[in-house]
């Protein structure tokens, strides 16, 4: 009975029916579109880099502050705050190991470094990987040309946008079997090192910055970055140790061969000078020993499909804290880009919420009126027995019909956009928004999650708006109401 006579209300005040309407199906639209798109941005991002790069979850040393894969999640700290070895991996490796939520796990040593490849010269994100494990856990790398790294080799693989890159500023095809130069100066002195490219490859829906990604052994990068593999015990080279410290600082660049100071020699001493560097630069790879467990930045796990990664972060951060390392979710370990759309959401919806403020002081101004309007009806019923409550379950019934109706009006008419935004096709050229958005081409999906958290909000907005035009109403005399009426 009492909906039946809220609608009857609803019917009669056709024009403040209509605009309350109007007013939460406008801000229901804009909680609904921008949530939705925030939501596909994080669920394209999670897909993008849980199934390329990071992982569900990633074990690292603890720190000042958090670090990605890529370095310190702060601005401008990256060279101040270096990505630091794993405590005593070997007993981090046997916690891993002995979690049933763990689908499969990894190892990676992270670093950066200036890559030649031909006369190209630029920087990049070295990652070094455990070729065994890595790219069986990771089905978002897709091989170009070339092979995949294989256990225990040398060698590098780049990304295909790194290799149209190259062939634009030097006009040649990059090769499988070219030399790629690594060179990265640092405390521990300058490093060198000279390894074949293996393959060509990419990432699904990349970032900018993982196409900034060179994947090498994982020696190669432990060099470059300093690293020291525990446990080798490898005797100086005579040749190598008269070489650094020769009597002669001239002895440094021309060894014992007279004949490379003569200026006649031009480039071919030039020439044969690198050779010399190379040679000795790379002397240290060839004294490797075999590595039993290695040094490695970071542990990177993949979780079961129905085990919730949360949940084994926290049971893993209790048996990681005596090593002093710690369990992070794919959103720090991705670095900056996938932080800065939860803080996008954050934004959004404070601002979504100031949106409502100014909504429900709207619709309050709009209902005291309606009461206003209506003090004979309101007095009228009062003075034949209707109770307070009655009242305010009259308003609610017709106020929160307004909320609903408001409300799937707002997910109509977003449904509505999103397929004229699918339909069009339209191309996104930056790089940072394609990633956030899923892909290079703008597709926004209908998520039914979130419309219904729509419609309930719309709900409850209209609810929190009728709470003092109610308590208005109860308030009017029913004598005064019907006299003055």
């Amino acid at each position: 009975m009492i909906w039946l006579l809220a609608l009857r209300n609803i019917v009669r005040n056709k024009k403040d029916s209509l605009i309350i309407m109007l007013l939460i199906a406008v801000i229901t639209f804009l909680f609904f579109s921008g949530n939705t798109i925030l939501s596909q941005s994080e669920y394209g991002l999670h897909k993008s880099y849980a199934e390329s790069l990071t992982g569900d979850i990633v074990i690292e040393k603890k720190a000042e502050v958090t670090m990605s894969l890529f370095g310190a999640n702060a601005p401008h700290l990256e060279e101040f705050f270096a990505i630091e070895p794993l405590p005593a991996y070997n007993d981090l490796i046997k916690i891993v190991e002995s979690s049933p939520d763990i689908e499969m796990f990894t190892s990676q040593v992270s670093t950066t470094s200036y890559i030649e490849i031909g006369n190209k010269r630029s920087g990049a994100i070295i990652c070094g990987i455990d070729a065994k494990n890595y790219f069986s856990l990771f089905p978002g790398i897709t091989l170009k040309e070339g092979r995949f790294l294989t256990d225990g080799e040398y060698g590098a693989m780049i990304t295909e946008e790194r290799a149209a890159n190259i062939k634009k500023a030097s006009g040649e095809n990059v090769r499988i079997g070219d030399e790629v130069l690594l060179t990265s100066a640092g405390e521990a002195g300058f490093k060198m090192r000279k390894i074949p490219l293996v393959g060509i490859y990419s990432y699904h829906n990349a970032g900018t910055a993982m196409k900034e990604i060179v994947l090498v052994d994982a020696q190669t990068a432990r060099v470059l970055s300093a690293i020291q593999v525990a446990g080798a015990n490898i005797d100086p080279d005579p040749d190598e140790d008269a070489f650094l410290n020769g009597s002669d600082i001239d002895d440094l660049f021309w060894g014992s061969d007279p004949s490379l100071e003569d200026d006649t020699v031009g480039d071919a001493g030039s020439d044969k000078l690198l050779d010399i560097l190379y040679e000795k630069l790379n002397q240290e790879k060839k004294a490797e020993t075999a590595e039993s467990g290695g040094d490695w930045n970071f542990i990177i796990i993949k979780v079961l499909p129905d085990k919730n990664p949360v949940k084994l972060i926290k049971e893993l951060n209790i048996l990681l804290a005596p090593y002093g390392a710690e369990a992070v979710d794919w959103r720090i370990a991705a670095g900056i880009s996938a932080i800065l759309v939860l803080l996008l959401q954050a934004l959004y919806n404070a601002g979504i919420a100031i949106v409502c403020v100014a909504g429900i002081i709207a619709i309050v101004n709009i209902l005291l009126i309606s009461v206003f309007r209506r003090t004979r009806e309101i007095g009228t019923l009062r003075a034949i027995g209707a109770q307070d409550n009655y009242i305010r379950f009259l308003l609610i019934g017709e106020n929160c019909s307004l909320g609903l109706i408001g409300g799937i009006m707002g997910i109509v008419f977003g449904f509505v956009i999103f397929t004229i935004i699918n339909a069009i096709n339209i191309t996104i050229h930056n790089d940072l928004l394609a990633s956030l958005l899923g892909g290079a081409v703008l597709h926004i999906d209908f998520y039914w999650g979130i419309a219904f958290v729509s419609i309930l909000f719309s709900v409850v907005l209209s609810f929190l708006s009728l709470i003092l035009p109610a308590e208005a109403a109860v308030r009017i005399d029913p004598v005064r109401a019907v006299r003055e009426g």
